[in-house]
């Protein structure tokens, strides 16, 4: 339990002072001088009101065009986590965090923002990915309340809103996303310094990624398989494990398939794993408390929040050199989405206390921020819905 709390402290501390003033000092404001020829579209959630909020930026500026609350009880908050669209973009889906006790998966219809279903998950369901096919969520259950157990992943048959699988996986799984075929998913395993792959169409675990420094080492489904029969867990080693050094918060596939980057939260580091040899090709120092991270669709950058530093690294894929770190314009920076076309990161921003939260909106060609607008308190989750023109 003392573990737990520690990581729940680490997780929801606040950040350090402003590196800078940030650039667009008024919210809603553009601080470039080329307005976008486009406009965008991203989908907040706030954990710390239930608020989901669909935020507009274009050649007028960022701002919130309609929002709506979520869950079931007006007088309990049920914590919207994580956000995924759905390929075809007709629906989106939000965890909520807290229940009594396991929290949910919600589908809303996105032109009308209708509640269409809702299933009971885990423990704390945290990040969500709609699959390629548009049939199937994967949702890690964080679990970060309660004994420092392993826990699982769900996959949601999102046309139903039926949990057909819950995959036990290792001890505080956060920051999950899939292979870009939808073959793989890749999950983070935040108390256990792992990195958990499950094959999507068996349903079940086949490598695990030690990511210690010093011993990294691939688990392939063999050695998965004897570590459990052994009696060491579906974690690999137990939950008396040593405590964390890396405490990877986020696993991103590149869109080619052939890398994983792992935030290690802990140690300030942006691991990098070969997909095909399950073998670690480099560690690169990165900002204070990397979070969550989004690999560019045009394959050249990966983009981090630093939670601790209040600020955004922004990463060369090939080289994995550390191209920029730009202040954010309130603290604890959280989720991060690239836009389609490649040419703007969305950063949400948690706040602090009775702060509301924030999205940043960054150009990746100049690397500067270049709007903010508020949302909801504590924003965290965040999903590209479109890019339209005017």
């Amino acid at each position: 339990m003392r573990r737990a709390l520690a990581a729940a402290a680490a997780l929801l501390s606040a950040c350090g002072p402003a590196v800078q003033q940030k650039v667009a000092d008024q919210p809603g404001r553009i601080a470039q001088t080329d307005p976008p020829a486009r406009e965008y579209r991203v989908l907040v959630a706030s954990e710390g009101n239930d608020e989901i909020a669909l935020v507009r930026f274009g050649p007028a500026g960022a701002q919130v065009e309609r929002k709506h609350r979520v869950g079931t009880n007006p007088t309990e908050l049920a914590g919207p986590h994580g956000i995924s669209v759905s390929p075809d973009g007709k629906f989106y889906y939000v965890t909520t965090a807290h229940g009594m006790p396991n929290g949910a998966l919600y589908k809303y219809s996105a032109e009308t923002d209708e509640q269409l279903g809702r299933v009971e998950l885990g423990l704390f369901p945290a990040t969500v990915q709609v699959a390629p096919n548009g049939h199937y969520a994967w949702v890690v259950n964080f679990h970060l309340y309660g004994e420092m157990v392993p826990s699982s992943v769900s996959v949601v048959y999102t046309d139903e809103m039926l949990e057909v699988k819950r995959i036990p996986t290792c001890v505080m799984p956060h920051g999950s996303r899939l292979s870009p075929d939808g073959k793989r998913h890749y999950s983070a395993c935040m108390m256990d310094d792992q990195l958990v792959e499950i094959d999507a169409d068996r349903m079940a675990v086949t490598r695990r990624f030690m990511l210690k420094a010093g011993e990294e080492r691939g688990m392939d489904s063999a050695s998965v398989a004897l570590a459990a029969s052994n009696g060491h867990g579906t974690n690999g080693h137990g939950a008396n494990a040593p405590a964390a050094t890396c405490s990877p918060t986020w696993a991103q596939p590149s869109v080619e398939g052939r890398t994983v980057w792992v935030a290690c939260n802990k140690s300030n580091e942006l691991v990098e794993i070969d997909a095909a040899s399950w073998s670690l090709r480099r560690r690169t120092p990165a900002g204070d408390g990397i979070y969550n991270l989004a690999a560019s669709p045009d394959g050249r950058l990966v983009v981090a929040t630093n939670k601790r530093g209040q600020s955004v690294s922004v990463f060369e894929s090939a080289s994995g050199r550390e191209l920029a770190r730009i202040p954010t314009s309130r603290r604890v920076p959280s989720g991060v989405v690239i836009s389609a076309d490649s040419r703007y990161a969305f950063v949400t921003l948690e706040g602090v206390g009775s702060e509301p939260g924030a999205v940043d909106v960054i150009d990746l060609s100049g690397l500067a921020e270049v709007a903010s607008v508020d949302v909801g308190q504590q924003a965290g989750g965040i999903a590209v819905l479109e890019t339209a023109t005017p």
